[in-house]
């Protein structure tokens, strides 16, 4: 076991959005921002934010470690960056304000229409459905979740079609 596998997730947390140098196995050096390290492999994982690219990740193996050296601290902006990396591409188009106006939207919709709906999770965002499905944001067809599979695949088309007559 390396040194860098017997730090604790503690310890690796104070790496989380800073610009990093990595010297792996057999003198490879891996340059990137630290978007996560894994708890139980110690595995690092790197973004890097080539010009004109969308941005690229690498995974770095914890056994393959043997030195990492801050370069940079994160800004506000990089944090923010790298925290969109692991958001989907749906919830990034809308703000707050817009996501509340699409649960309210669908869920005024849902009950004329005598479907059993409330409001779950922190800060309500989420839909409940009877007790058995949940909608999170941005309450599209992809967003619903069951594990009653023709209950999940009606609600789907209910909500594609509420949408198609919304646009």
């Amino acid at each position: 076991m390396n040194d860098w596998q017997q730090k604790s997730p503690l310890d690796w947390e104070t790496y989380v959005n800073k610009l990093v140098k990595v010297v792996a196995a057999e003198k490879h050096e891996y340059e990137g921002w630290v978007l996560t390290v894994d708890p139980v492999s110690a595995s690092i994982v790197l973004a890097t934010f080539p010009e004109n690219e969308k941005g690229s990740l690498s995974f770095i193996m914890g056994h393959a470690v043997q030195e990492v050296e801050i370069l940079q601290e994160g800004d506000s902006d990089m944090k923010q960056r790298l925290a969109r990396i692991c958001t989907p591409e749906e919830s990034q188009a809308y703000s707050p304000e817009e996501l509340e106006k699409r649960k309210n939207a669908l869920k005024t919709w849902l009950e004329t229409n005598h479907i059993p709906v409330g409001e779950q999770g922190e800060q309500g965002r989420t839909l409940s459905v009877a007790g058995v499905l949940t909608i999170d944001p941005p309450y599209g067809p992809e967003q619903c979740s069951s594990t009653n599979e023709i209950i999940l695949s009606r609600l789907q088309d209910l909500v594609r079609g509420y949408l198609d007559k919304q646009h």
